[in-house]
């Protein structure tokens, strides 16, 4: 039941952005609000596990790239930087903005998350250094400059005044780091 009511409340978060009740949730669930409310206790305690359980489904779909031999560690880096699960297409990113002021301990477990479970990626990295795909970089370096970036493009105003939602734009910024950092040639 705990799962049901994220997938329904993500879905209302994708149509609606953090602006979304708990009518909207019980309405799209087809169910009472009491029974939401014997599972989450407010809407804070349900957007902070909203937000856990979309990283969870982010890690996921990280696993499954991690693993699928049928791809090169090129092409493993530059999916997993850029991975979103399927339901996240067409998710209204530009509100996102709001949750640091309104949900901050959801803001806050973003944040964490964002900065974690780096350990598939550092590896990928780390042996393509080793192989000679990738130039010698800093890769504390690397993983800042992708957090900044993605930070500004969930926080920032930049898809609100751009023509790209977030999925294009987190694609220009994938590759623009794999591009930059892969030896020419290879």
């Amino acid at each position: 039941m705990n799962e049901r009511i994220l997938e329904g409340a993500l879905k209302v978060f994708r149509e609606k952005g953090p602006k979304f009740t708990m009518d909207d949730i019980a309405s799209e669930m087809k169910m009472s609000k009491k029974t939401i409310y014997t599972i989450f206790t407010d809407k804070n305690e349900l957007m902070c596990e909203m937000m856990n359980f979309a990283f969870d489904l982010i890690k996921e779909s990280e696993d499954k790239i991690y693993y699928d031999n049928s791809l090169t560690r090129i092409e493993k880096i530059r999916s997993i930087l850029s991975v979103l699960p399927e339901s996240y297409y067409g998710f209204e990113y530009t509100a996102m903005h709001q949750l640091a002021t309104k949900y901050p301990k959801a803001y806050e477990i973003m944040q964490e998350r964002l900065d974690s479970g780096w350990d598939k990626t550092l590896d990928l990295l780390r042996g393509g250094i080793a192989e000679g795909e990738i130039r010698e970089i800093d890769l504390n370096i690397f993983k800042l400059m992708y957090e900044a970036c993605v930070e500004q493009l969930l926080m920032g105003d930049f898809l609100q005044g751009s023509s790209k939602d977030y999925p294009t734009a987190l694609a220009e910024v994938v590759d623009v780091m794999v591009d930059g950092i892969i030896v020419k040639g290879k």
